[in-house]
């Protein structure tokens, strides 16, 4: 059975890594991720009703977290699909969150939990108004950086912010609990009409480094998720997931202390 609660942790461990990929650049930025060519992103002022990003997570080792993740903004669901590096291979979930639920699958989750389908209480924030922000960031909000570039390429222009002695927190560890001081550099790429198409985070503290990008796929695809039938899915506790979370590596993941309680999606 321990390889089973590994293999839960993991994947309970990359939805949260996920969502804090994506609420730690909203709160970084006042603003939103995402990434591709302008042509295909454009939304001429119109707020998305759907998103497909793919966020990559890394540690600095020799491989990292990758979730291809869609987003219905109107009906505020996600689904995705993660690739978690597991001892000696990969492995892939589908991992869905809607109606104040979480729900994931693998090939092996029933020998986890003995249903193909394990779930738990999880509130989302109101996903749409994140649309709103990915429609024009407002970099010139942003402030409190020592160093900033813009670099331009064709229709799109990054703008790259640098912050030296940020105080650091693993995630998940206590509001006062801090790591040390590190460095933190964010960049914001947007489109021809201002659109957000990509972002990333670094940040670096003594021998650890996180490395958080988001890179929008699609805009305004069909997107719909569904809950899987209520007989395929084993309910678990929070408390449940939130053991399997403190036994993860991504607890060693680093955030700026101040955006390490996002408080926009939690476990009940």
């Amino acid at each position: 059975m321990a390889f089973s609660r590994k293999t839960g942790a993991a994947v309970l461990a990359v939805v949260a890594t996920s969502l804090t990929v994506l609420g730690v650049v909203l709160a970084a930025t006042d603003s939103n991720p995402s990434g591709l060519t302008p042509d295909n992103l454009t939304l001429n002022g119109y707020p998305p009703r759907t998103a497909e990003i793919q966020f990559v997570v890394s540690t600095g080792q020799s491989y990292s977290v990758n979730a291809d993740v869609k987003v219905n903004f109107r009906t505020n669901a996600i689904e995705a699909a993660v690739q978690v590096p597991l001892v000696f291979s990969g492995a892939t979930f589908d991992v869905r969150m809607l109606n104040k639920h979480l729900y994931v699958t693998s090939s092996n989750m029933s020998s986890v939990v003995g249903k193909p389908w394990m779930s738990t209480a999880m509130n989302l924030p109101a996903l749409f108004n994140y649309s709103l922000e990915l429609v024009k960031p407002d970099i010139a909000l942003l402030s409190g950086f020592d160093h900033k570039s813009v670099t331009k390429s064709g229709d799109l222009t990054t703008y790259t912010f640098l912050r030296d002695n940020v105080a650091v927190s693993h995630l998940g560890s206590k509001k006062d609990s801090l790591a040390g001081v590190g460095r933190l550099v964010l960049s914001i790429t947007t489109g021809k009409q201002g659109e957000a198409t990509a972002a990333a985070i670094t940040i670096s503290g003594g021998t650890s480094e996180t490395s958080i990008s988001a890179t929008v796929l699609s805009y305004n695809k069909p997107v719909h998720v569904a809950a899987p039938p209520p007989s395929q899915v084993k309910s678990v506790s929070p408390n449940y997931i939130r053991g399997l979370l403190g036994a993860t590596p991504i607890t060693s993941l680093l955030v700026p202390s101040n955006l390490n309680s996002l408080g926009s999606t939690h476990l009940n």
